[in-house]
């Protein structure tokens, strides 16, 4: 039988009446003739209450107590659809990740999938088993500890799966139903798209859009995993929500396909840097192993031998930021006055793989701000995508201003 991979997100699952929506899907599928792997998320809030449960009792927990306690929430989700399914006469159970086995690194709350053997679950459905839940977000270590894959790891789980098992396809149910050009909260003529390359989705999904987590799509992208995203809420057909899918498979797009959005964005400067090799490797480096996540970077021009430099990480980075800089100046490695930061700035991106082959895209963008009166503070660009960094408060006005310009709103 055809493998169909199935994910439902917490709010997808949010209630027992949920769950019951979920598994009248799952039995449609199955109804077609496929063998299902469900992949299930803990109930909405559920992972939220259960990691203020571990900061109260232990502040500076042990991390892999802290993965046994927040991954049991999606071994409750798993049992009780399993039970719904098994009361649809439909023969399922629940895996919990080690019971796959779901093997991972030991890096606890952050670790990365490195194989699922397919042969434990494969051997069910050839006795005649329809359904697997598993418990996604979770697996175990070479040490045989419970592990999670970081906040959104469910979607991950899904895809690896459906890597693992060579699935047809595989479908993230969750509160939207599908990829929209943009934010539809901000710009009310946002469209939703029927289909959208990998490349695109990687982008729009690291640049602040919430639909797919980043490390999805990546895995998506590199095994050729077909992404369809649903709403668990509406009614379905064939050809409901958005593939995620190969730019091959793609006829025609837009040269722009989406306009994406991070708020909690800060900008830090370096003031006058000393300007010598290395310099970039030894503010980078401490800012590394400081653990901040350093995007946008611009170097000034050199004069007298000092230089300014300008990154932009996340807001709630920037104190870590702050002082592993002041750790590297007074420890004698990094010389400069002084760092400035701001913390009231935005991102606005514009994506799309049609860039590769048209030009002007850059140029329309930054003279549709210019128009607005928004000033550009810093710019970066890849081959398919344009980010820049602007003030918080225009942040909305950019975001319609350039779905506008680029006409979003239409289909290709």
């Amino acid at each position: 039988m055809p493998v169909l991979v199935m994910k439902f997100g917490g709010t997808s699952v949010a209630t027992l009446d949920r769950i019951k929506r979920a598994a009248k899907r799952v039995g449609v599928e199955v109804a077609k003739g496929y063998d299902v792997i469900v992949i299930v998320s803990a109930m909405a809030g559920k992972t939220n209450e259960l990691v203020g449960w571990v900061n109260e009792t232990s502040p500076m927990f042990d991390a892999r107590e802290y993965d046994a306690v927040v991954s049991s929430g999606e071994n409750v989700t798993a049992g009780l659809m399993a039970l719904t399914l098994q009361e649809m006469d439909i023969p399922a159970r629940s895996w919990q990740g080690w019971q796959v086995p779901v093997k991972t690194t030991s890096s606890h709350s952050a670790a990365r999938i490195e194989e699922i053997p397919s042969d434990n679950i494969m051997g069910r459905f050839a006795q005649g088993m329809k359904v697997a839940v598993v418990a996604g977000f979770q697996g175990v270590s070479p040490e045989g500890r419970i592990t999670t894959l970081g906040r959104g790891g469910s979607d991950t789980t899904a895809v690896a799966f459906a890597a693992a098992f060579n699935a047809e396809r595989c479908d993230i149910y969750t509160d939207v139903d599908g990829v929209y050009t943009t934010d539809p909260r901000i710009c009310e003529k946002a469209r939703k798209l029927d289909k959208i390359a990998f490349e695109e989705m990687l982008e729009l999904a690291s640049l602040g859009a919430k639909v797919l987590q980043t490390r999805s799509v990546e895995l998506a992208m590199r095994y050729k995993v077909r992404l369809r995203v649903l709403s668990s809420f509406e009614e379905q057909s064939d050809e409901a929500g958005t593939l995620v899918c190969d730019e091959d498979e793609i006829m025609e797009s837009n040269v722009v396909a989406g306009v994406a959005h991070s708020r909690d964005e800060a900008k830090l400067t370096l003031l006058s840097v000393a300007d010598r090799p290395g310099i970039a490797a030894t503010i980078f480096g401490a800012l590394s192993d400081a653990g901040v996540n350093v995007d946008m970077i611009v170097q000034n021009i050199s004069e007298e031998g000092r230089t300014d430099m300008t990154f932009s990480c996340p807001t709630d980075q920037v104190k870590r930021a702050e002082k592993a800089l002041a750790e590297a100046k007074t420890g004698g490695v990094l010389n400069f006055s002084e760092v400035v930061a701001d913390t009231d700035v935005c991102k606005v991106s514009v994506v799309g793989i049609g860039m590769r082959s048209h030009t002007g895209v850059a140029a329309k963008m930054f003279k549709v701000l210019s128009q607005e009166g928004i000033n550009i503070k810093v710019i970066t660009t890849s081959e398919i995508k344009i980010s820049v960094l602007i003030d918080r408060k225009y942040m909305e006005l950019a975001v319609q201003a350039l779905h506008d310009a680029f006409e979003l709103d239409k289909a290709a």
